[in-house]
Formats: structure tokens, C-alpha cells, sequence
């Protein structure tokens, strides 16, 4: 522990840091690894039991504990020895070789920095909303289990996320408390002579201050950034007040702190990523900024550093609609963005507007954050086969005539970090199952591992989940009830009835009303005589979304059903702390949106490790997962929109499928009482999917598949001051003064011996031969992938090239279409030449 932290932590809250042991538990406090390595809690309990089990924010119960305390306990031998051995062993851990080191070192790839507008880390952290921050944090997570050098950036908000809470009517009312930062488990980032690190970004009239904040994540580090100092105008100290909070005016400029001033801080802090992964679009500014830094280092044109900086940029995009991209008034951006544009990037307003649109010239086109990430990014994917194939058709507009399958969007699918999600009773499992460090390799075995646990040991783990589970939630009803004035007693809800499910954000899209379709059916699902369930409910809607919040008040609205009080549950205010109660508990994780609106999810992962099963729409990550040994799908597998008969239709699926299938084979006991069938589907279900969707995947796939290209194209386009990459951007104008003199000529085709053999009269103007690849194409026919079979040139007379191809005569001559497209070496394209030409 250094001394400047410690210097920290005394400025922020700690008034005890003259006992000899405290910097120990500092160190301990500040480690966000806390969050998942639960090594330390029964330090944290002894020294302030009831705070610790309120907030689980090791900060805070080390800033409250009395001097008296802490003196008495660093005093005893035990305690004692046990921080220090906590500590040891963390040292230990972040300096000891990981995969990345064991498997990809040396390497190009020193530094990976991640740009996300909010991160789920802990409770004890509250900068985040839901999915993306859950993604966000799994992912940091996972990378320093698995040793990748991936730093954090992101924004501290004085609010955050609003709270929620439910008046008499049933309707939510958000709360915002502070964020206080003294109880956050963050210190002030100081330059090497004490003084804190702020940054300046200027806007027009005023500029903007911001400060920056460090997290530990294991050896990993978040930065964060806040608006929030005394030297800015008013306004501007709220930037950083609230998480999807305010108007388009206020998202702007977030965004343009994340962006520009992440950037900012990693160069000041002198980190120099070779990539950069941006996490949504709402980073895309960051790919300015990048550019810009490197025209300073390399003395190039923006355009130049662009091509440069952009193969070592990375895009993953979140949104399964048109609608979910943040987009600005043109004069928005004009605005705070136009004589940056000018005096910094050295180009003009239009140009800057021209990268966030479709039409580069449309003066009345929005300025689209993803089209702008897209152009500033050497990769660019979705977070699951299906959201991959969504992706293209949402960005096919950005690659004018290219095949929808041929459009630049990857997939990777999401994961979740595992030891965050697991319950002690499940890691317990586990570990005697498969080993201590079964998440942190290849995890090869943990599935063959688990599914040799036997049907008596998987049973009596479910049972005691389950009762962890509903006595939490009793005690949590006791106490809501009692801080509301209430005088109803506690819910007599019983750990022996197969538990339910279903929390999320509540939009019209995820269909959170499904179950509600006919009320008296569910009735009778939830009272029958012998085989009755029980429902766990939680979720917020945003505060601009009144639709969702309708939803909220219809199913507050039942649960007061005097005939239902006993068997379903509406949990306000769901966060992290609730939701791991949840996961680990229940016994089916629902989830019903309309396909194909859900990009992912990962809240139905999470119950993975922990013996839950799914129930699921085909939509998002159970598209791929599913399989009937698994779990239980929703849907044919297809897209409906919005259409009320087809909700109608699902509705009923969803009943049938809970009556005739889920609910018996739960109650179908042997004379053991153990269900086996359930367990053999828990055990499929544990043993195929904990490791398949794992954050631990996600993260080697990430590595694997674009960090470490990612970081060898960048390293040879920036060496020699940026020569290949400004050789690439000038290839990639002549393209684009050219192609409009590229023409197709004649084209013969003559068949015989079973080949269909193709001659094309290429024209091409000043470009040469080495500058397009000529192919022949064909759609797939049946399930089949498209046909491209590459031309191979031959001499020609009067500015002609011949490309020539065969290929079998098994379908008709006319189903193939000759068509050139760019072509050089190290170049993605259509990603970054996005031009196509067609024999028809």
C-alpha cells in the first residue's frame, strides 16, 4: 500500500490511519476484487456486522469502525493474521502469471482500454443501470482473472442510476441519493507532486473541468471522471450527475467526456493503448480524439491518423433497433464539437458531421454515434449470433449494395463472470467438484466435472438455494414492510414451491405483462392444490417511460389480490445485491421479449451456475444455447414485431408449457422426494452452459479474435511515424476518386465438362490491377453460404484487364454476377472501403 493512497483514503473519509495494521485493510477495502472473492468478509462482519450486511461496502464499514475496534481486533493475533494473509495472497495473485501470460506472451498486445458509460462491479459502486454496465463489469472482471491487461474508463455520477420506489398506488417514484465519494471504495487520481489530476476540455464560452478517480479491480485498474469541481460553470458540474439522466444536450456532453477526456487522462496518465474497446456507441468521440493525438505524435492529417488509429479500435454494439442509438441535432454537435473540428482535428464542421452520418452531405441528418464509431473502428461486433445477423441488417445502409451477410458485423456472445454470480453453497459445489481455480484457465472440465455430482448432492444444493433465497426475501418484505408503516404480516412464502423468476428492466418490448395475459389462469397456476408456484418479481422502468411503468402498477395491482399475497412477490428497487439473490436462488429464470429486441441478455446466464433452469424466448443468447435437454423455449424461432395476436399466441404457449411440462416434471419426486428428471436437465444445463457463458469465454474470444490483431495491425500502421497507415488512407482516397471510372465490359461465359467458365472485360481507369479483386457471385442456395469464387487477371490491351473463373455447372450460368471490390492488403473491407461494383 502506498503512501499516497493511504494519503487518500485519510483525505476521504479514513481518520484512523495512524494504527498499525490499518493500511492493511485499506489495501483489502480499495480491491474491488472484493466483490466476488468473499476471502475477506468475516473481516468486514467483525468489525461492523449490521453496516457490512446493509451495504457489503467494505469502504464504508472500515471509515465507521471506531478507533476502539480497530485497535481491539488489529490487536488479536487472529484477525490480525488474517488480513495479512488476505493480503498476501491478493499480492500474490496479481503478480503471478495468468492465461494471457502463460498463453499469448510476448506479445503486441501490452494494453487494452476499455470505454463504457457505466460499469456493475458492486453494489458498493452504483454506476451503472443494468445490461451494459453488467457486461461492462463481468468483462474487467474476467480479464484480470485471466491476466489480460485491459484498463477501465469510465464516468463517476454524483447520482447515478435512480432508485426506486413504489407509493400507494403502485406506481414508481425514482429517488436519486448521492454519490457520496468519500463512501465510494475510489481515491483521487494525483499527478507525482500531490496534485490531483484534472483535465480541460473547452466548449464555447466556458470550459470544462474534470477530475479523475482510480478502482481497483484486482491488478486491474478503472479510471473514472466527474464534472463535479468547484472551477466549472454551474451547469457543467452536473454532466456527471446522472446515468441516462437529462436531455440530448446533457448525453452530448457526457459523451464527450468519455470520449475526449478518457482519452485524455490515459495520455496524461501516460498509458498508451495499442487498442481500444468501445463499449456502445456512446465512447465514439474517443475515436476523434485518438486521431487527434496521433497527428500531434506523427505530424499527419486527420484523415492519415484516422486510418492509423482505427485498426486498433474495437466497437461492440448493444442495440437490436434503430431507434437505441444516440443521435444528435447536427447544430447540437456543430455546436460544442464545430471549432474542435476546426482548430484541433484540422478539418471542417461537415466533415465531423459527415462521420455520423449515412449521407455524409444530408445537412438534415442526425448525427448517429455508432455511425461514427463504425468509421472509426478496424472491427466492429454484436454480442450474439442472432444480435450479429440484426447488426448487419441495422448497419447495411452504412455498405450500399453489399450482401446483408456480407456486412462488417461479428459476433461475439456475451457472458457473465461466474464467481460473481455463484452462491456459497454453489461455488462449495463446484470447488469439490471441479477444483478452486476452475474459472480462471480454458475451463476445459468444470462441465464434465459438474456433471458427475450426483442426483441426491444436486438436489440437496437446490433445496438449501431455495430456502437461502425465500428467507431472504421474507426478511427483506419484514423490513420494507415496517420502514412503510404497515401492519400486514410477513408473506408466508415456502422454499418447497417451484419458484419463479423474473426481473429485468420493465420496457413493452420485454413483454414483462406476458404471464398477466389471463389472470385467472395464472390464478389457478399459483393456488393449485397440490403443484403451486410461486412468482419473484422486481425491476424498473426508466423515468421517461411511462409504458413501463405501467407495467410495474399492473403487477403491484395483483400481487394486492388477497388470493395471491402468498405467491407473488414485486421486490422494488431491483440492483446488483438483489439480483444475486435472485439468480442464485429461484428455481426457472423467465424471460419472454420479442424477438429479435434482445440482443443478449445475461440475466438467465446468471442462474446457470447455480442450478436454475431457463425458460426462455428464442431470442438473444437462448437462440444459441437452447437445446430441450437444457431448458424450455418460447417461440418458433422467428420475428412477429409487435403484434398483439402473436403475444396472445405466446401467452397461451407459455401457460400450456408451465402446466403440462415445468410443473410436473418439479413435483414428479421419487421415493427419495428427489425429482430426477429436473435434475437431469439442472445437470445438462450446469454441466453445457456455466462455461459456455462465461465472461471467462467472452474475454479469450475478445483476446483471441480482435485485441490481439487489433494490436498488430495498429503497431505496423503507427510505425515509422504512421507510414503504412497514411499510405492506406491515400490508397483509400484514390479508391474513392477512382471507382467511379470502374466499369464492367463484355462478359462471356462458355459451358462444357460440367464447369461454367466466365471471362469479364474489366476497365479500370488510373487504378491499377493489385488495387480490386474481381469475384464471381452467387446466393446460397438452400441453407448454403454464397457462392465467391475469385477471377484471375490476364493481360489486356487499351486500359482492359480479363478476369477469368470457372465453376461447376451443378445450377444455372445466370445465378452467378461478376462484381469487383477494393483490394489491399491489411485492409478490412467493406469496413474500411465499403465501395462494390456489379456486373448487374
Amino acid at each position: 500500500m502506498s503512501n499516497k493512497i493511504l494519503a487518500d483514503a485519510l483525505n476521504y473519509g479514513l481518520i484512523h490511519t495512524d494504527i498499525t495494521g490499518v493500511d492493511l485493510l485499506v489495501e483489502l477495502a480499495l480491491d474491488l476484487r472484493s466483490s466476488w472473492h468473499h476471502g475477506a468478509d468475516n473481516v468486514w462482519e467483525q468489525l461492523e456486522p449490521d453496516l457490512w450486511q446493509a451495504t457489503q461496502n467494505p469502504w464504508v464499514v472500515l471509515q465507521t469502525a471506531s478507533r476502539d475496534t480497530l485497535e481491539r481486533l488489529l490487536a488479536d493475533d487472529s484477525f490480525r493474521g488474517n488480513v495479512e494473509e488476505q493480503v498476501r495472497a491478493r499480492r500474490e495473485l496479481a503478480q503471478a502469471p495468468a492465461w494471457f501470460q502463460k498463453t499469448h506472451e510476448p506479445s503486441s498486445l501490452k494494453s487494452v482500454a476499455y470505454f463504457s458509460m457505466e460499469f456493475m462491479l458492486s453494489e458498493a459502486l452504483p454506476i451503472y443501470s443494468g445490461g451494459l454496465g453488467n457486461v461492462a463489469g463481468d468483462q474487467l472482471k474476467a480479464a484480470n482473472d485471466l491476466g489480460v491487461p485491459v484498463t477501465g474508463v469510465g464516468l463517476l455520477y454524483q447520482q447515478g442510476y435512480f432508485r426506486q420506489l413504489i407509493d400507494a398506488e403502485g406506481r414508481q417514484q425514482a429517488a436519486y441519493p448521492y454519490n457520496d465519494p468519500g463512501q465510494l471504495p475510489i481515491t483521487p487520481l494525483r499527478q507525482s507532486n500531490g496534485e490531483w489530476l484534472r483535465l480541460k476540455l473547452e466548449l464555447p464560452g466556458h470550459s470544462i473541468w474534470v477530475r479523475a478517480w482510480q478502482a481497483r479491480v484486482g491488478r486491474l485498474k478503472l479510471y473514472l471522471l466527474d464534472t463535479n469541481d468547484a472551477a466549472n460553470h454551474a451547469p457543467y458540474r452536473g454532466i456527471t450527475s446522472e446515468l441516462y439522466g437529462g436531455g440530448s444536450d446533457l448525453r452530448l456532453m457526457q459523451e464527450m467526456v468519455l470520449g475526449i477526456g478518457g482519452w485524455r487522462l490515459l495520455a496524461a496518465l501516460g498509458v498508451e493503448p495499442e487498442v481500444c474497446h468501445l463499449n456502445e456507441g456512446h465512447a465514439a468521440f474517443l475515436v476523434l480524439e485518438r486521431a487527434r493525438h496521433c497527428m500531434a505524435e506523427t505530424g499527419r492529417s486527420f484523415d492519415e491518423a484516422l486510418s492509423i488509429t482505427r485498426a486498433g479500435n474495437l466497437f461492440t454494439t448493444h442495440t437490436a433497433v434503430p431507434a437505441g442509438f444516440d443521435r444528435f441535432e447536427p447544430a447540437q454537435v456543430a455546436h460544442c464539437l464545430g471549432s474542435y473540428a476546426e482548430s484541433e482535428l484540422r478539418i471542417s464542421r461537415n466533415a465531423l458531421l459527415g462521420l455520423g452520418r449515412k449521407n455524409p452531405n444530408d445537412a438534415s441528418e442526425k448525427f448517429n454515434m455508432a455511425y461514427l464509431a463504425i468509421r472509426g473502428s478496424g472491427a466492429v461486433n454484436g454480442v450474439s449470433r442472432l444480435h450479429g445477423s440484426v447488426s448487419r441488417q441495422l448497419f447495411a445502409p452504412l455498405f450500399p449494395r453489399w450482401p446483408v451477410d456480407e456486412v462488417p458485423i461479428g459476433h461475439i456472445t456475451n457472458g457473465v463472470h461466474t464467481p460473481t454470480w455463484d452462491s456459497a453453497s454453489a461455488d462449495a459445489l463446484w470447488t469439490q467438484a471441479c477444483g478452486q481455480n476452475r474459472w480462471l484457465g480454458t475451463m476445459d472440465s468444470p462441465g464434465r466435472d459438474i456433471a458427475g455430482v450426483s442426483d441426491a448432492d444436486l438436489w440437496a444444493f437446490r433445496i438449501a438455494s431455495s430456502s437461502d433465497l425465500i428467507t431472504y426475501v421474507q426478511e427483506r418484505l419484514a423490513r420494507d414492510q415496517a420502514a412503510a408503516g404497515s401492519h400486514l404480516e410477513a408473506r408466508p412464502m415456502d422454499s418447497n414451491i417451484l419458484t419463479i423468476g423474473f426481473a429485468r428492466r420493465f420496457a413493452t418490448y420485454k413483454r414483462p405483462d406476458l404471464l398477466l395475459y389471463d389472470p385467472a389462469r395464472l390464478l389457478r397456476l399459483l393456488n393449485h392444490p397440490e403443484h403451486p408456484i410461486q412468482l419473484l418479481i422486481a425491476g424498473k422502468a426508466h423515468p421517461a417511460d411511462t409504458a413501463g411503468q405501467e407495467l410495474i402498477r399492473r403487477w403491484i395491482e395483483f400481487t394486492r389480490n388477497p388470493e395471491v399475497r402468498d405467491r407473488v412477490v414485486f421486490l422494488s428497487d431491483y440492483d446488483m445485491h438483489l439480483a444475486e439473490h435472485l439468480v442464485q436462488g429461484v428455481d426457472v429464470w423467465l424471460n419472454t421479449p420479442r424477438r429479435p429486441w434482445e440482443a443478449s441478455g445475461t440475466s438467465g446466464m446468471k442462474v446457470l451456475v447455480n442450478g436454475g433452469i431457463n425458460i426462455s424466448e428464442l431470442d438473444g443468447w437462448w437462440a444459441e444455447a437452447y437445446t430441450p435437454e437444457v431448458g424450455w423455449a418460447l417461440g418458433d424461432g422467428k420475428e412477429h414485431g409487435d403484434d398483439p395476436t402473436w403475444d396472445a399466441a405466446e401467452a397461451e404457449a407459455l401457460y400450456e408449457l408451465l402446466e403440462r411440462e415445468v410443473v410436473p416434471e418439479f413435483y414428479d419426486r421419487d421415493e427419495q422426494g428427489i425429482p430426477r428428471a429436473w435434475i437431469k436437465r439442472m445437470r445438462k444445463s450446469m454441466s453445457q452452459l456455466t462455461a459456455q457463458f462465461s465472461t471467462n469465454r467472452a474475454v479469450r474470444e475478445y483476446t483471441e479474435r480482435f485485441y490481439l490483431p487489433a494490436a498488430s495491425s495498429y503497431r505496423a500502421r503507427v510505425a515509422d511515424s504512421g507510414a503504412l497507415g497514411a499510405d492506406i488512407a491515400n490508397w483509400g482516397a484514390a479508391i474513392e476518386q477512382q471507382w467511379h471510372v470502374l466499369r464492367i465490359g463484355d462478359v462471356s461465359i462458355n459451358t462444357r465438362d460440367g464447369q461454367h467458365f466466365f471471362q469479364v472485360d474489366v476497365y479500370l481507369g488510373e487504378l491499377a490491377p493489385d488495387d480490386i479483386v474481381a469475384e464471381l457471385y452467387a446466393e446460397g442456395s438452400g441453407n448454403g453460404d454464397p457462392v465467391r469464387e475469385p477471377m484471375h487477371s490476364n493481360s489486356g490491351a487499351d486500359g482492359r484487364v480479363v478476369f477469368a473463373a470457372s465453376v461447376p455447372a451443378n445450377r444455372p450460368a445466370e445465378h452467378y454476377a461478376a462484381r469487383l471490390l477494393p483490394n489491399r492488403v491489411g485492409v478490412s473491407v467493406p469496413l474500411e472501403a465499403a465501395h462494390i461494383l456489379w456486373q448487374r
